[in-house]
């Protein structure tokens, strides 16, 4: 029967595909592997009633552009704590030893630099894969995670549960790094900092075709759920590796500390010779009761911890030192080295990051120059080498003058950065205030990213964010790199940004030092920009953490003709300027004076709208628990930290039913 044909290509395929990208030994030839995989698209083609969208022939991606949604993770993904030194790894054996009071096994294995992911599986088939998100929900990349080689869609062997989670890290292996960048580099695009950039930054592509040209890899490490086939972590990995998943080899119980000591010292130098970036050691109790006994912080585990590798080390000569100035005319030095290899990467910038770093590393142009690179994307330079120090050139003297539009610098007291003052005649002020005004967090307006910026600026389309309501099809379609397809979308998008709402228009202005939780907080007390306009520092500052710097730079920010003018555009092109009138009734001061924490899982709204709704009704959100807390808001899997500190403290919970008939939602 066909049916049968096709299940068969199907396993013998996706046997083919775990033996070479998980055993990495493969049983057939490419040539062959091509030959089947094209006779079952054929058969999938011409019976469809088959599909299958975990079929080996969905790998390959498709060019339809698709939009995110977020989910809900059933269990948080929370992050780990980390450590850096023997003594801190001590200390978290002593904590665990006093805690359980009795024997216990730990597990070491590598921590891969790479990007988070959730994949749940039911009845042996890959279901959902989800991105860590906030931790509480993530974006939904399955399209782009089935095109990954290394990740199983149907599982094979015995005791596999009904349903489970496992998660692991993206990882784009060094490889494939290189390529990349070398691709980018002929085509004169920008290069990926680092892998786990680019391994994040690909699957959030909107492409997935892309991302299967992209050969991402990646290893899992932890699996969740009822009825899981043993009581150990070390067990159930082994389980998964037998039914598919790339499970690393490089995993080792551990009955005493030494142990733990010995497999630490081993990897920080055997790591540099792995095909993918790891950056340190997670070190898990072994027993999954254990484990639920130690229970969780408000932040991470207290059964596991992430031990860091220290930063790798590098001395190259500093060649020059250039300055870079940001959308809000932050003027940021970096440093022109000679190229030097570090963490598998070469470097050639390294961060500065102000004027009192240059001047307390006394550098001059010619120093030899310590270079690390830890977790940051950009290297930094630690220190001076003076014992080479000969024949150099001048002293590195910050700028007084902005690099772009030569206006005076600024800084304001108590601050490190220097500042250029010109905004709106500044062209990468300019540039990055559009880019950020149609940002996904802001307008979210598609197809305007930093390229598209960049030649709208420089075909003087755009020389501020009003001006984007201005463009037509045809400005758009006649530009390079741009036809009428994707400049009719990118006209659509703007349209459909016209029904953002006021708050997140108040934070897509760019007013410095006002991010989304300031723009929510300001538009709750000043419901229309008029009122906002008119606002004093005295009424600014009394409400909830805005200071004077920020009440400051509100009215600072209104004062400035030019932007004056620019609010009456967005308001004559329909942009929302007022707080919706649902929301508006929907104010009152029923919290009015209480601080409340929320804590746990909720059945009736998300974390994130309970947050919003407290503030609607006068309440502040605080993240901990302190004697200032009014209540907790719990809800199902209430954290135990901070329940047990409510308790100390006498604090009241408060359960979600209850909650809801206070406000009057019931």
């Amino acid at each position: 029967m066909i049916k049968d044909e096709i299940q068969n290509l199907r396993r013998e395929l996706n046997e083919a595909n775990y033996n070479y990208y998980v055993l990495n030994a493969p049983t057939i030839s490419d040539l062959e592997f091509d030959k089947k995989l094209k006779e079952l698209e054929t058969l999938e083609r011409e019976n469809s009633q088959f599909f299958d969208a975990n079929s080996p022939t969905q790998r390959i991606g498709s060019d339809i552009n698709q939009q995110f949604i977020q989910v809900a993770h059933q269990y948080p993904m929370i992050s780990l704590a980390n450590t850096y030194s023997e003594g801190e790894v001590t200390d978290f054996y002593n904590r665990t030893q006093r805690a359980l009071n009795q024997d216990f096994e730990l597990v070491c294995e590598l921590k891969y630099d790479g990007t988070a992911i959730s994949l749940i599986y039911e009845n042996g088939s890959l279901i959902t894969a989800i991105t860590r998100g906030d931790g509480e929900k993530g974006d939904d990349v399955t399209a782009n995670v089935r095109t990954i080689k290394s990740i199983p869609l149907s599982l094979h062997g015995k005791k596999i549960p009904e349903k489970f989670e496992i998660r692991g890290e993206i990882l784009l292996p060094w490889a494939e790094f290189d390529r990349l960048n070398r691709e980018r580099e002929l085509q004169e695009e920008p290069l990926f900092a680092n892998p786990r950039n680019a391994a994040a930054g690909t699957l959030k592509l909107q492409n997935s075709s892309i991302v299967a040209s992209r050969k991402l890899d990646a290893y899992l490490y932890y699996m969740l759920g009822e009825n899981l086939p043993a009581q150990t972590h070390y067990e159930n990995l082994q389980a998964a590796k037998l039914w598919g998943f790339k499970v690393s080899d490089a995993m080792k119980v551990c009955k005493n500390l030494q142990e733990v000591f010995d497999f630490l010292k081993y990897w920080d130098s055997a790591r540099k010779n792995l095909p993918v970036a790891t950056d340190g050691v997670v070190i898990k109790v072994n027993s999954i009761s254990q484990q639920n006994f130690l229970g969780l912080t408000a932040k991470s585990p207290r059964w596991a911890i992430a031990y860091k590798f220290q930063a790798e080390r590098a001395v190259t000569r500093l060649n020059s030192v250039s300055y870079q100035v940001g959308r809000t005319g932050t003027i940021t030095p970096v440093a022109n080295l000679e190229p030097v290899v570090l963490s598998g990467t070469t470097v050639k910038r390294a961060s500065l990051h102000n004027a009192d770093i240059i001047e307390n590393l006394d550098l001059h142009i010619g120093d030899m120059v310590f270079v690390e690179k830890g977790g940051e994307i950009i290297p930094k330079i630690t220190g001076v080498d003076s014992s080479q120090r000969i024949n150099v050139g001048q002293k590195v003297i910050f700028i007084s003058n902005c690099p772009e539009c030569n206006s005076l610098l600024i800084r304001y007291d108590g601050e490190a950065a220097h500042y250029c003052p010109n905004e709106n005649h500044c062209p990468p002020q300019i540039k990055g205030k559009i880019e950020h005004f149609v940002s996904r967090r802001a307008m979210n307006i598609d197809g305007l990213g930093e390229e598209t910026v960049n030649l709208l600026y420089d075909n003087k389309l755009l020389n501020n964010i009003a001006d984007i309501y201005e463009l037509k099809v045809y400005d758009l379609a006649r530009l390079e790199r741009l036809g009428n397809k994707s400049a009719q979308n990118i006209i659509n998008s703007i349209e459909h940004s016209k029904s953002v709402p006021y708050q997140r228009v108040v934070f897509a202005l760019g007013i410095r030092f006002v991010g989304e939780t300031t723009a929510k907080k300001l538009v709750n007390t000043f419901v229309s920009i008029e009122n906002l306009e008119k606002a004093t520092m005295e009424e600014l500052t009394k409400v909830d953490e805005v200071g004077e710097r920020i009440a400051q730079s509100v009215v600072n920010y209104f004062a400035d003709n030019q932007n004056f003018e620019i609010i009456n555009r967005l308001k004559l092109y329909g942009l929302q300027m007022m707080l919706s009138v649902e929301k508006q009734q929907a104010k009152t001061d029923v919290l009015a004076g209480k601080t409340i924490v929320i804590s746990g899982t909720f059945s009736r709204h998300s974390r994130d709208e309970y947050k919003e709704i407290i503030e609607r009704n006068g309440g502040k959100n605080s993240s901990s628990v302190s004697a200032k807390t009014s209540f907790i808001l719990a809800g199902e899997n209430m954290g135990p930290e901070k329940l047990k500190k409510a308790q100390s403290l006498g604090i009241q919970l408060i359960y979600e039913t209850e909650f809801l008939k206070i406000i009057s939602e019931e």
